[in-house]
């Protein structure tokens, strides 16, 4: 029986690194391939090359299955498959580069021309609408001299992973979508996630324009998704009584509608969302269509970003220092991208008010990005120990470990916006207001003005 029994990864960045892991645990061979020699000498040391809760056991289960190299050509030439999991910057416009994707096509379409056996190339960066069709396999084809689909296999397979929890969501995935430029391809792609993930997951093929717009959708999808919590989340604020969790959790019984993503809170963040709900719109207006409801999701959560800068100095005390506890878009990622601390921090340093920030994992990064504009405390306590309002935009575990007695101050009342309700025994302590935000009854400024 024709199978892949060893594949190549292409880019060892914290998806591609993650997947090559977790391919070579399952039992399959693993090439990695990168431009960045230091990545490539970390996965041969059975080092994580980035960072990734679990990376580093997962290298170790691995083993001697994983392997590294810089030399692109050699790896396609080994291997019986090749997923490219390269960057794909987002343009001006909205749509997704493919810089870094014909780069690699171009070294592999090489290494086809001068290959006898059946090869497979898989796309796993996220591409736009039309990029498999108009660019990507005509390169290919152009440079190997050979015809997808029938001397080699080419399919459009992106994952829907979040960082911070990549191994588990690569391994059970819901979904294993693969947009295919034939039978035989489509074949063993499902026969090799069926022997590498843990679950027993839908698989969607289909062709590649469909498979294109299927992974904007579904993540655009999402976002709408938890752009309507967050849209009740501040229409409960100002019902007294109303409670976010309460209505969320009952619309998620709703079998029409599941709980998932409905979290009344802040805005979404990170390096999938915000850019797939952009390249929709791009692609729409490209076409000569509209996307209303992306273009009302995408205004809406950047607009979230500002109300909380707004209702921050609202309820900052004369002269007080302002706490933010969480820079990284979401626990159990070091990425700062879209994040809404980040974000807030910004807003807050532009106004010239006194900011301090902690973040677990991701403070270097963000450090990168605001230098001196903030102040940054040596861990989480100091945090609180040194601001007269906190807000907790990253529900990080470990800011639950902080003591009581640490929240409290007699001298001045600290406030404590939670934008996740994560915290909610400190309503219980003497010296704090606790604000979530979700409830009624909270005190916003009226009118609800948006710094510029």
């Amino acid at each position: 029986m024709e199978r892949i029994q060893r594949v190549a990864v292409v880019g060892l960045g914290k998806l591609g690194a993650s997947m090559a892991a977790a391919i070579a645990a399952r039992g399959v061979e693993v090439i990695g391939v990168d431009v960045d020699p230091r990545k490539v000498d970390a996965v041969n040391q059975k080092v994580p090359p980035v960072y990734e809760p679990g990376l580093a056991d997962m290298m170790k289960k691995a083993g001697d299955r994983l392997s590294a190299t810089t030399d692109l050509y050699e790896a396609v030439r080994r291997s019986d498959a090749t997923f490219i999991v390269v960057a794909t910057p987002s343009q001006a416009d909205g749509h997704f580069s493919l810089e870094y994707v014909l780069s690699a096509a171009q070294t592999i379409g090489q290494a086809l021309k001068a290959k006898n056996e059946w090869h497979i190339v898989v796309i796993t960066s996220t591409v736009s609408p039309l990029s498999m069709d108009e660019r990507i396999r005509p390169y290919l084809e152009a440079v190997s001299q050979k015809q997808a689909g029938k001397d080699f296999g080419l399919a459009y397979n992106p994952e829907f992973i979040a960082l911070g929890s990549v191994l588990r969501d690569f391994l059970n995935p819901d979904l294993v979508l693969i947009g295919e430029s034939d039978k035989r391809t489509g074949d063993l792609l499902e026969d090799f996630y069926r022997r590498v993930v843990e679950n027993n997951p839908a698989f969607a093929r289909m062709n590649f324009i469909n498979a294109e717009l299927t992974k904007l959708s579904i993540n655009t999808f999402v976002t709408t998704k938890i752009t309507f919590a967050n849209m009740l989340a501040r229409l409960c604020e100002r019902l007294p009584g109303a409670d976010v969790d309460v209505v969320t959790a009952a619309l998620g019984r709703d079998s029409r509608i599941g709980g998932r993503y409905l979290k009344g809170a802040i805005s979404y963040g990170g390096p999938c969302f915000p850019r797939d709900n952009l390249a929709l719109i791009a692609v729409a207006r490209q076409v000569g269509t509209a996307a209303e409801v992306a273009e009302s999701t995408d205004h809406l959560n950047r607009e979230l970003n500002r109300w909380l800068a707004t209702l921050v100095a609202y309820h900052r005390p004369p002269n007080g220092q302002i706490g933010i506890l969480g820079l990284a878009y979401k626990p159990g990622s070091d990425v700062v991208e879209e994040s809404p601390g980040l974000h807030l921090a910004q807003y807050l340093a532009e106004q010239g008010l006194p900011v301090i920030a902690y973040d677990p994992a991701a403070q270097a990064n963000a450090q990168r990005l605001l230098g001196r504009r903030v102040e940054w405390a040596p861990s989480a306590l100091a945090c609180v120990e040194r601001a007269d309002i906190i807000v907790v935009t990253t529900p990080w575990p470990e800011f639950r470990e902080i003591p009581a007695e640490i929240w409290q101050r007699p001298s001045s009342p600290r406030k404590i916006i939670d934008c996740w309700r994560f915290l909610p025994e400190l309503a219980t302590l003497a010296y704090v207001t606790y604000i979530p935000l979700g409830k009624g009854g909270i005190p916003v400024p009226q009118p609800l003005s948006m710094p510029s």
